[in-house]
């Protein structure tokens, strides 16, 4: 069963015109809601299945401080990183999801193993743009769940050292301080998954770090809105910037089709990021532009709402999914039908999000092929690496998209507050 009944969506809609972005339920319409779902999508089930794969990943990972990143297809082997790769938040994060969904001591104690790990990147001078993917899923999300000090100031000296790549005569804050093909180096290069980093400096100014990096992410923000979008609101991947001058240079791809084609994670980037920034900034015209730039993606969707790596690739149908970007847009979603002040976006953007997450839970789950938790994401289709396998952030935000639709059908706050 793909779809919830009218009757509960008609429900549903009904609560959020009157209870608002927080979404506090009373207990008869919680009680009405789980009563129409019931035997439509039961997300605990979803829930207890992530945190199986994932007991079955703890028992393949060595005893050294390494991750697990992907899995090629065909195959149960894991690839393990250090704390260094752009992916290593995402194992950790999604263990603290599991604590938070199971309350579990053992996922806890996991969670800050894996967590601990990553400690020297917040005392290393910064290598990339990922450090929010890295830092702010596993450190944030375990100072959110223990109150841990001592993750709030990993956190803390983190994002003052994602700001030491911001360059205010562009403004934004540059994704690659190194050589990458094609990217004009030493120019400065900003990526569109750099939108999903602003929330370790929106969280870090609103929680004891300098006001400067509230600045420096709406900058970022305003910049990326303002050039590294087409008129019909489809996203560039890169965008190269004089770093003198802060002139725009041109606009490429690095892991789409062709320049002009629209990336699929990339485009997901684009729906996180900018309800993400107008969750943090309240600001209306971000909200508008959330609205403008998932209009695109969900238009041109396939029948089964989950995407070809590239919206334009060539050889739809005979290409590679991409679960990755379905997992980002379903969480970003399911925030946005809680931001959204029109009723019929509202109601759109829960229902596709809960169609996404059906799908990927009835069609794109690993079961025995694998301990991962989804198959069939696409990480860089032109380099020819990550084609169809498992991949951490895949699994991180199925499991996130799953604790948010949760959260929603419980009566709380979709996204938990990281105070």
């Amino acid at each position: 069963m793909r779809i919830l009944t009218q009757s509960f969506i008609a429900i549903y809609f009904l609560v959020f015109l009157f209870t608002g972005c927080k979404n506090n339920l009373k207990d008869y319409e919680k009680a009405e809601i789980q009563n129409l779902t019931e035997n439509q999508f039961l997300v605990e089930d979803q829930l207890t299945y992530c945190a199986n794969q994932a007991f079955k990943t703890l028992k393949l990972i060595p005893n050294e401080k390494v991750l697990p990143r992907n899995i090629a297809p065909d195959s149960k082997e894991w690839k393990f990183v250090n704390y260094k790769d752009w992916t290593s938040g995402f194992w950790p994060g999604q263990l603290w999801y599991l604590y938070d969904f199971t309350n579990d001591q053992k996922w806890e104690d996991q969670a800050e193993k894996f967590t601990d790990y990553l400690t020297p990147l917040s005392v290393s001078p910064a290598n990339d743009h990922d450090l929010g993917f890295q830092v702010f899923n596993s450190f944030g999300n375990g100072y959110r769940l223990t109150g841990n000090p001592k993750y709030k100031e990993v956190v803390l000296k983190t994002a003052d050292t994602l700001a030491t790549l911001y360059n205010p005569k562009v403004g934004t804050i540059l994704s690659w301080p190194r050589e990458v093909p094609n990217m004009e180096w030493p120019q400065h290069n900003t990526i569109m998954d750099n939108m999903i980093n602003l929330e370790l400096l929106f969280w870090a100014s609103k929680n004891g770090g300098d006001s400067s990096l509230y600045d420096i992410a709406v900058s970022h923000a305003e910049k990326t809105m303002e050039n590294q979008f087409r008129p019909d609101y489809t996203s560039y991947h890169v965008v190269i910037f004089d770093k003198q001058t802060g002139k725009k240079i041109k606009a490429v791809t690095h892991q789409g089709f062709a320049d002009e084609s629209m990336w699929a994670r990339g485009q997901a980037w684009a729906i996180y990021g900018y309800t993400m920034v107008y969750r943090e900034t309240r600001d209306p015209k971000f909200l508008d532009f959330a609205e403008k730039v998932t209009r695109p993606y969900l238009d041109r969707l396939p029948e089964d709402l989950i995407p070809y790596w590239d919206f334009d690739a060539p050889n739809i149908p005979d290409e590679p999914k991409d679960a990755s970007a379905s997992a980002i847009v379903a969480s970003a979603l399911l925030e946005l039908s809680t931001l959204t002040k029109k009723p019929n976006l509202k109601k759109e953007y829960f229902s596709k999000a809960e169609e996404m997450l059906v799908e990927l839970s009835e069609n794109y789950q690993s079961r025995d092929k694998n301990s991962a938790a989804l198959l069939h994401s696409t990480g860089h289709f032109p380099a020819g690496s990550e084609v169809d396998y498992s991949i951490n952030y895949a699994d991180y935000y199925y499991v996130e998209a799953l604790m948010r639709y949760r959260r929603l059908l419980n009566g709380d706050q979709v996204v938990q507050e990281f105070e």
